[in-house]
């Protein structure tokens, strides 16, 4: 058995272990193997990236089992290993590994913890199975994989209405988005005559021009399939339209949150459209629908995010908006560019995320900012990680000299995205700028309100409750942190006698790990995925098209290009920094004066209440029709109600027949008889 072997399927027995024995062996042990077993996966990864990265490593395909023989279909269980799996090995088991840890402090009083990490590793494995893929239907087992074990996350805890709402809208919207991949699947088979990834990319230039029948109409064939296909990443990466699930999510456990947006489901789409990046080059009108579709929902996002006040709903929406990103660059051609982004963002999303899980975690599950404020005294090491984080996405840096994380990666799409020089995509690149400033803005203006000024939690009835009433912590309906531990007394600092405090090591020390990618994540691994040379070796080693060309003219563009992105940024946090250190009001004058676009930012662009409109209603009011009209009014009426009223007439005539006086059977058979002379007579 090789180490991709292990990788793949240690997070399936351990969560098999771990969910199906968790009586037998108890809490300690399950998180023990689970966790275990997720180190062990991360450690064995990286040699299999470092071996891409120094070029040791060539492309192999693994192979498990025989999987299907059905006429002209046929295809087997492999494992297929590149430098593009090498890059989401890496990111998938090392998030994980450390979401399982923070996991021990932060579930620590959740009764049901065996089932939520045998759940996290369960998700891991499909998210594994998904970017090993040889085949497309492989793909599509681990693409539903994560769908389901994101149902059965987002709701954890199920006695929660709203966490159930919030998986249910989950599992329905990517519903939507599989439907368009199934057909995507089909189409290519149908063309193809095969589902086996690298058969179908090396054919696909031979089918450009080709055009085929799709609802009345003759459309370009290969436009169609990877529209198709990317609508199902659209319902994966949340993307706009389909992307309305994402922030409901937040309603599950935090570290839930962490893994969905660094490591797992929402960079299943942006991988497998890089994964079959030579099929969309041979559509160049699908090409600029990714473009739109991304730059769109990157301005979008980052709109919502301004105007939120729950911390984590914040990132959710910032995880949104830097999706689009990657989806425009892929849009653009950059793919490595793209790669390169969802590989940064995964350790500072990751280290967001968590870090709001720490900030939650100190101040009794209050998640609403408005009532934090000056915690850097108090939360000290969350304060520096969280730090690290803002300045990674917001991509803090010198041109020429280096920056965070973010610096790298965001910059190379902005750049690429205008070297790539079409309308389209002069779009994006408009776009990324404009959202890189709305970006620096909410994210500083989310440090502000809950590191910096005086604090506010006496405001808090959370944190009344936690100091006056000492609420029960195991009860696990609370909202997400509500395993939170109480705070310390401190009566005379007008804080409702409440004392934040810092987490526990288990937590903490992920944080510190996740910061360490934050910081230098961007400036170690920049080369192999978006210099020229480098990286058209280190690609050469997978499917994924890298453009030399374009990365040449990315790197020769006007000062003013690379300038761009930083002058945005700093604009951001100017603004921020006035609108919530130097100024008590500016908000609420800005949100008064601006009323109409502050509500149409506060409700999301009213997505929710459009479909509302267009699709639950109606399906509601048909749910009640058949129902009503039909189940009832016609199939119960005269099925098994209307059988049931003609026994039960029958009956009451039978009864009023059986009277017991000899009489009356008498004159019974008399009529009978004379019924039958009369009828025999007739005969006759």
């Amino acid at each position: 058995m090789t180490f991709i072997h292990i990788i793949v399927f240690l997070p399936l027995l351990a969560a098999l272990v771990a969910g199906l024995g968790q009586r037998f062996i108890g809490a300690v042990a399950a998180k023990t193997i689970t966790t275990a077993g997720l180190f062990i996966a991360s450690l064995l990864s990286w040699p299999i990236f470092i071996g891409f990265l120094s070029g040791s490593e060539t492309a192999y395909v693994q192979p498990v089992m025989i999987w299907v023989q059905s006429g002209d279909l046929t295809f087997d269980w492999e494992l297929r290993v590149d430098a593009l799996t090498a890059v989401m090995l890496v990111v998938i088991t090392s998030v994980s590994a450390l979401v399982h840890l923070y996991s021990w402090g932060y579930m620590e009083e959740d009764p049901d913890q065996p089932r939520f990490f045998a759940y996290l590793s369960l998700f891991t494995f499909a998210m594994l199975m998904l970017v090993t893929a040889n085949n497309l239907v492989q793909m599509f087992f681990g693409w539903e994989g994560v769908g389901l074990a994101s149902y059965l996350l987002i709701g954890f805890w199920y006695k929660k209405p709203s966490a159930n709402a919030a998986a249910i809208k989950a599992f329905v919207v990517n519903r939507v988005g599989d439907l368009g991949f199934m057909l995507g699947i089909f189409g290519v088979f149908w063309l193809f005559g095969t589902v086996s990834i690298p058969e179908i990319l090396a054919a696909a230039p031979d089918k450009v021009g080709s055009s085929i029948g799709f609802l009345g109409l003759r459309v370009d064939t290969m436009s169609l399939l990877c529209i198709l296909l990317f609508i199902g990443a659209m319902g994966k990466s949340a993307q706009l339209g389909l992307h309305t699930w994402l922030p409901d999510a937040m309603e599950g456990p935090t570290p839930v949150s962490a893994l969905i947006h660094a490591a797992t489901m929402v960079t299943a789409g942006v991988f497998m459209v890089c994964r079959l990046s030579p099929l969309f080059e041979t559509s160049q009108f699908a090409l600029d629908v990714v473009t739109i579709v991304g730059a769109t929902t990157a301005i979008f996002a980052a709109t919502v995010g301004l105007v939120q006040t729950d911390i984590k709903r914040v990132i959710a929406y910032s995880t949104c908006s830097q999706l689009g990103y990657m989806f425009f660059a892929a849009g653009s051609g950059a793919y490595g560019a793209a790669m390169f982004h969802l590989f940064t963002h995964a350790f500072f999303k990751a280290l967001l995320f968590l870090g709001a899980g720490s900030v939650i975690h100190a101040m009794h599950h209050e998640q609403d900012m408005r009532y934090y404020g000056g915690l850097r005294k108090h939360i000290p090491l969350t304060f520096w990680a969280m730090m690290a984080g803002t300045l990674a996405i917001t991509g803090v840096g010198i041109v020429g000299v280096g920056g965070f994380a973010g610096f790298y990666s965001k910059d190379a799409i902005i750049e690429a995205a205008f070297a790539s020089g079409s309308t389209y995509h002069m779009y994006g690149f408009g776009i990324g700028v404009t959202a890189a400033l709305l970006t620096s803005f909410y994210s500083w203006r989310l440090m502000f309100l809950t590191f910096f000024g005086k604090p506010r939690w006496a405001q808090s009835e959370h944190i009344q409750h936690a100091v006056h009433d000492h609420a029960d912590h195991n009860d696990h309906t609370h909202d997400d942190a509500a395993h939170a531990h109480h705070g310390h007394a401190a009566s005379d600092d007008g804080t409702a006698g409440y004392h934040p405090h810092e987490s526990p090591l288990s937590m903490l020390a992920p944080l510190a790990l996740l910061t360490v990618g934050a910081v230098f994540a961007g400036f170690v691994f920049h080369n192999q995925f978006i210099e020229a040379e480098a990286g058209q070796a280190f690609w050469a080693n997978s499917t994924l098209f890298f453009n030399e060309h374009l990365m040449h003219a990315m790197h020769a563009v006007p000062l003013w290009v690379k300038l761009s992105s930083t002058v945005a940024m700093l604009i951001g946090l100017i603004t921020a920094y006035l609108m919530y250190q130097r100024s008590d009001d500016a908000p609420q004058r800005l949100a008064t004066i601006f009323a109409p676009i502050y509500r149409f930012f506060l409700n999301k662009w009213y997505f929710d209440e459009l479909y509302n409109l267009l699709f639950v209603r109606p399906a509601f009011w048909f749910g009640r029709l058949f129902w009503k009209q039909g189940d009832v009014g016609i199939i119960d009426r005269f099925g098994p109600n209307g059988s049931a009223a003609v026994v039960s007439f029958g009956s009451k005539l039978a009864v009023r027949m059986q009277s017991g006086y000899l009489y009356t059977y008498a004159l019974v058979m008399l009529l009978g008889l004379v019924v039958a002379v009369s009828w025999m007579m007739v005969r006759i």
